[in-house]
């Protein structure tokens, strides 16, 4: 059993229909409805995470490695394999995807890949878990970040980040730029979040970009319908006294569930009488819900936008000014940072699925016939975790593959989609994700976009199981075909041709004076839906034209077009270069669900003590990279704390200073709270020649005795991660003890 389906099982446990929500809104205390349901989902969590400590307890108790385990799982991954190699013929004929034959292969291969999963988890070495409960409590404790809006109980998917997680999002965008923007140099933009409706009608989002949902039909409650139904049925899958009939059918309908319509879902809600996991009463017909913000634009409302739900459109339509900006030369790339906008139904899982969100993106634009990179022998011997589609379909687990063979070998499609994944595994380590729980997952052929060459996901491992924090997909020419067709713009570049040829060249004429003695004012309108049109239907209305008058409709209005008001003229013309859409390599990070990973890898509890938590986290990511502790209130430190605090400033190291009450061992465990990971104290030594400090390390608790006015360049390459630490002590003594010991006040 996959993390995931604990998770599940868990829901389906928790989410039973409960009293305890109506107890808090029906009692005499003085909570509204709003800040019941906030402390009541807060006890849930606390009760998700004892029940998940449990399941990963009981099922993460054999050794993997025990040749016996092998031998029981033999059996599941040949069966996955069977099944696996099936779907591949079925694809390599070409059948139709909707065809119900290869639905149903599909489907049978997704039971056989859980059935090994759940293999593969019960023989799982017994793991540490994180205590989620204690770390979300120091984040939100230490305010790191909270529900945005609290006091009026909170809004789901919303959150606000405090004091700690602004420095740290803030150093991680940082490094971001610097890994890529700088190293590439992208070309960096800033477009609207607000966007009209026409430009995400071309990228699909209008029509596709939705989940189907339910409302309890008392409250109006609304819920994702695929998550109430699989949780509802993995509570009934683990019910003592379910039938073996009924335990087969329900493990055969999981994993249909996500590819299930609104009808499909509405049977399987009649069939187990499924009810509102809250308050228990009839649910409505699932229906599609668009995850977009929509708004309108403009005082008048006529113009329909939308909050963007991704940052790459931006980047799409301004493609003709950024190649014009690089000279007209390909490769090269865009990058955009900044919020994007998903109206979820049901936001769970805290960080991981929220409804403002901050996005970096690349857009990276090629030559379709060569998707080499220059710089790709840096990363080719990395050793990246490859979870391959082959992977999936065979029932094999994740393998470590060096990038070169991976792209040789075509596992990869090409160099620059290589590239890029190498520069994301370097990006994802650098910042703190362990590299032990980093898998690059790619998409199989039944949930790859159809004009996607190769896609893979970096995903990270936590107690919400594999979260995809990072796609990387090769998108072709799909996005700039898109919007060609609907702006009528052409987003092409052009390539130098060996010699030079001969092309026949359409070209589409709408005779403006012509039109205007008929149509006045609308002649602007009738003059671009012309020009708009592809060359194959102005050939189209051009021949129907030669017939007689022919009717064309713009906005639901319908105008009588004559063979004089437009021409279509077909010519031929000498040319050196050649026009061609380029294609795109997509990378998209996800910012709040790496920080949220990020916080996971690098959680720790003192063994002294289990009330001491902090965070290993790397000090380029720090909020601060180091804190100033003053031994004492002595009035002779003071002037060392502002000098040393002047020195951080001007070295341009972030810093806090901490000249609270209370004993230096509580202060260092405050500063490891927040991540600090080194502290400068100021003891009585200080104040005798040559002025020096100590300086602690977070992690392992030694500390080393400088000069003040080392310190500010020891703390530059420890936090530019361009000295370790073990580098620093030895060069410098360790510090065991002060030799002072005056007591003045």
């Amino acid at each position: 059993m996959s993390i995931h389906s604990v998770r599940l099982l868990i829901n389906s446990f928790i989410k039973r229909p409960c009293t305890h929500f109506r107890s808090f809104t029906n009692s005499s205390c003085l909570f509204n409805k709003s800040t019941a349901r906030y402390q009541y989902q807060r006890e849930l969590t606390k009760r998700e995470a004892n029940l998940h400590k449990q399941f990963i307890q009981r099922y993460m108790a054999a050794p993997m490695n025990d040749e016996n385990v092998e031998k029981l799982l033999e059996p599941f991954r040949a069966a996955v394999k069977v099944q696996g190699d099936i779907v591949k013929q079925m694809k390599d004929s070409n059948v139709n995807k909707e065809d119900a034959e290869f639905k149903q292969a599909i489907n049978e291969l997704k039971i056989r890949k859980k059935k090994l999963e759940d293999q593969i988890a019960k023989a799982m070495p017994k793991e540490e878990s994180i205590d989620r409960i204690k770390m979300e409590d120091l984040l939100k404790r230490r305010f790191f970040y909270d529900q945005s809006f609290s006091i009026y109980g909170g809004v789901n998917g919303l959150y606000d980040y405090g004091p700690m997680g602004c420095a740290i999002k803030a150093n991680m965008l940082s490094e971001w730029r610097r890994h890529f923007i700088l190293e590439e140099q992208m070309l960096e933009v800033d477009c609207s979040m607000l966007t009209p409706e026409i430009v995400l009608k071309a990228s699909g989002h209008v029509d596709r970009f939705a989940d189907f949902m339910v409302k309890d039909v008392k409250t109006g409650e609304c819920f994702r319908a695929d998550h109430l139904i699989e949780a509802h049925l993995e509570r009934l899958l683990k019910a003592k006294d379910i039938a073996a009939e009924k335990k087969a059918e329900i493990e055969r309908l999981l994993p249909q569930v996500d590819n299930m319509k609104g009808p499909d879902m509405q049977q399987v809600i009649e069939q187990y009488k499924m009810k509102s996991p809250v308050t228990n009463n009839d649910l409505s017909e699932p229906v599609a819900f668009n995850l977009m913000f929509a708004t309108s634009i403009g005082p008048t409302g006529q113009l329909k936008g939308y909050l963007r739900p991704e940052t790459a459109q931006g980047m799409f339509v301004n493609f003709k000014r950024l190649l014009e900006f690089n000279q007209g030369r390909l490769p090269f790339a865009a990058a955009q940072i900044g919020n994007s906008f998903r109206n979820e139904i049901s936001p769970r899982s805290g960080l991981i699925r929220v409804r403002e969100f901050t996005m970096a993106e690349i857009e990276h634009f090629v030559d379709p016939t060569d998707k080499s990179h220059p710089k790709f022998e840096t990363v080719a011997n990395l050793q990246v975790q490859l979870y391959t589609a082959t992977n999936q379909m065979s029932g094999e687990s994740a393998r470590f593959v060096r990038l070169g063979d991976a792209v040789s070998s075509k596992l990869i499609n090409n160099e620059t989609l290589g590239y890029f994944i190498g520069r994301i595994y370097l990006f994802m380590t650098k910042v703190g994700i362990d590299k032990n729980r980093l898998r690059f997952r790619q998409h199989m052929g039944n949930e790859m976009a159809h004009y996607a060459c190769d896609c893979w996901d970096a995903e990270c491992k936590t107690s919400y199981g594999w979260v995809e924090c990072v796609g990387c997909a090769d998108r072709s020419c799909y996005d700039l075909t898109q919007h060609s067709k609907f702006s009528g713009e052409r987003l092409v570049a052009e390539r130098a041709l060996p010699e030079q040829k001969k092309i026949q060249v359409n070209e589409v004429l709408p005779h403006a004076n012509v039109i205007g003695k008929s149509f006045g004012k609308d002649t602007n309108q009738i003059t671009q839906h012309l020009q708009k049109l592809s060359h194959e239907d102005a050939k189209v209305l051009h021949d129907k034209l030669d017939q007689g008058d022919e009717k064309i409709t713009i906005d639901g209005k319908e105008y009588t077009i004559t063979r004089k008001m437009f021409t279509f003229r077909t010519s031929e013309k000498t040319v050196q270069v050649e026009e061609f859409v380029p294609s795109v390599i997509e990378p998209s990070f996800g910012i709040g669900r790496i920080m949220y990973s990020m916080w996971e890898h690098n959680f720790r509890i003192r063994p002294e003590s289990e009330q001491r938590t902090y965070f290993t986290l790397p000090p380029l990511i720090a909020p601060y990279k180091c804190v100033i502790l003053p031994l004492s209130g002595n009035e002779e430190f003071k002037p060392f704390v502002k000098d040393i605090s002047a020195l951080l400033t001007q070295g341009g190291i972030s810093h806090k200073i901490d000249t609270s009450s209370g004993s230096i061992g509580r202060r260092y465990s405050r500063s490891d709270e927040i991540a600090v990971p080194f502290a400068i104290t100021i003891d009585f030594d200080s104040l005798k020649e040559p002025f020096t400090v100590t300086l602690r390390d977070r992690d392992t608790f030694k500390q080393i005795r400088a000069k003040i006015d080392e310190i500010t360049n020891v703390l530059q390459g420890l936090s530019s991660g361009t000295i370790t630490w073990g580098e620093i002590c030895a060069h410098y003594p360790a510090f065991v003890e002060q030799q002072s010991t005056t007591n003045a006040q």
